[in-house]
């Protein structure tokens, strides 16, 4: 991966790619590798040799792990919102009892 002047360019699955955009490099290079390394392991797993494919599979497998992260990142807010209104009623009780 060979930074360019205004943005890097990386390697998925064989292709290189020039991105340009507002993220860092480093972090555009990290997602790159994490791209490729998902189109990779869909390779390993079957035959499947058209790229084409390869993506779409891989973009559906990055896909279910954010649905994933995202409804358990839901259910963890939901829980810590729930126990910090149950330490807040549990305060104001004992503020009031103690005024």
């Amino acid at each position: 991966m060979k930074k360019l002047d205004q943005g890097v360019r990386v390697e998925i699955y064989d292709q290189s790619y020039d991105i340009r955009g507002k993220l860092d490099p480093v972090y555009l290079e990290t997602l790159a590798r994490f791209v490729d390394a998902k189109m990779e392991s869909i390779t390993d797993k079957g035959e499947v040799v058209d790229s084409l494919r390869v993506a779409v599979l891989a973009a559906l497998n990055i896909a279910d792990d954010y649905f994933q992260l995202k409804a358990e990142h839901e259910t963890q807010t939901t829980r810590v919102n729930r126990k910090a209104n149950q330490i807040n009623d549990a305060l104001d009780k004992m503020l009031k009892a103690a005024v």
